[in-house]
């Protein structure tokens, strides 16, 4: 009887030995990371893409209507500073602006006629005061030549002022002639043209802006504007360093410079309030070929420090702890750290971690926590 209940028990507790062995945990594969040396940097990133722009810009137009005359560029076309891009329909101007020459010129041969008649008339009149003197003429000789001379003289002054009015006249006229042509204010390229040769171009009501006919663009000096978080704007200066990341350019960073801080801060929408930096290429002659508009991140390198103890920042959880994995046990221990420099992807280690230590970084897996029984995750080695 005794011998059976042996055998039951042992049976009992093979049994009971298979089932515990079948039904346990199995370890949770995870990612480590290995605490290192290396390079931190405090960074500021842009809250929206930031977009190339060029130093020059205009945008022109005409300051009346009229119907387009003479366009003398298409787009693409590099253009000199000075010369006439487009011009408006104006004979009528013209016109009245050779008749104002001619005003001028009649204007001017009156002068010389007027002033000749009031020379010699000054002259009679100091030739009768000497003979007054004489006594050879009566005064009233004398009185009647200087009143001559006096009204000559007035003469004279008067077809002067006629000149000076129709050169203004003639002014006037080649001002109103500017305003029907449009002259590149700088080297350039243009960018776009609104209108067509014999089309009719309309100007805006008062307070309205007229759209430009022709947008001129400097594309040899380029920089980038980029919004940033209003909270990050007091951290910003003119002379910081920034790394410069394109669309157009992917796995390549250009070195910038903040030029500029915006002094208002932007409400584009009531949640996102910003502040525009303005950042120039730091080396422009090596960048290559650029086009304005392209679109463009930056970030801000606020310090940086070599040779420093790191774990990537995602590994750190709420209320500064890691998962440190415990070599010997298999599992999984919680250490409280002391943060220095951060950035998204990398942060100081001061205090809590020495070289070598292996930390998880695989957090969001289920059962990832202190205590857990856990193993390297061989797929994941190299990564």
């Amino acid at each position: 009887m005794l011998r059976r209940i042996v055998i039951v028990v042992l049976v009992l507790a093979v049994l009971g030995a298979a089932v515990a062995w079948f039904t346990r945990s199995k370890p949770i594969p995870v990612v480590l990371k290995e605490v290192a040396e290396g390079k931190v940097e405090a960074t500021l990133a842009n809250t929206r893409a930031g977009t190339v722009e060029a130093c020059l810009r205009t945008k022109l137009s005409t300051i009346i209507g009229g119907r387009i005359e003479y366009l003398g560029v298409k787009e693409g076309d590099k253009v000199k500073k000075g010369q006439l891009l487009l011009k408006l329909w104006n004979d009528d101007q013209q016109a009245q602006a050779t008749l104002a020459q001619t005003q001028i010129a009649l204007a001017s041969r009156r002068v010389d006629e007027a002033c000749l008649v009031a020379v010699n008339a000054e002259k009679e009149s100091k030739r009768q005061s000497e003979l007054r003197a004489k006594g050879f003429v009566s005064t009233s000789r004398e009185e009647a030549a200087r009143t001559e001379a006096e009204a000559r003289r007035a003469s004279c002054n008067t077809s002067k002022a006629d000149v000076t009015q129709a050169e203004a006249k003639f002014k006037a006229t080649r001002v109103e002639q500017g305003r029907v042509a449009l002259y590149a204010p700088f080297d350039g390229t243009v960018a776009k043209i609104v209108g067509e040769l014999g089309e009719y171009s309309t100007p805006s009501p008062p307070g309205v802006p007229t759209p430009p006919a022709i947008d001129l663009i400097d594309d040899t000096c380029l920089y980038v504007k980029a919004p940033m978080d209003e909270v990050d704007a007091p951290k910003i200066s003119a002379g910081q360093i920034v790394r410069i990341s394109l669309d157009a350019l992917p796995g390549k960073q250009l070195a910038g410079k903040v030029r500029r801080v915006a002094p208002y801060v932007s409400a584009v929408e009531k949640q996102a309030r910003t502040v525009d930096i303005e950042v120039d290429f730091v080396q422009p002659e090596v960048i290559g070929k650029l086009l304005v508009g392209y679109s463009a991140d930056v970030e801000i390198i606020l310090d940086g420090r070599d040779k420093v103890l790191r774990i990537p920042t995602a590994a750190i959880q709420e209320g500064g702890r890691v998962l440190l994995f415990n070599a010997e046990s298999g599992k999984l221990e919680e250490r409280k750290i002391k943060a220095g420099l951060a950035n998204w992807e990398y942060t100081e280690i001061s205090e809590g971690l020495k070289a070598g230590d292996r930390i998880v970084t695989s957090l969001e897996k289920e059962g990832v926590k202190a205590g857990a029984a856990v193993v390297p995750d061989e797929k994941a080695k190299g990564k």
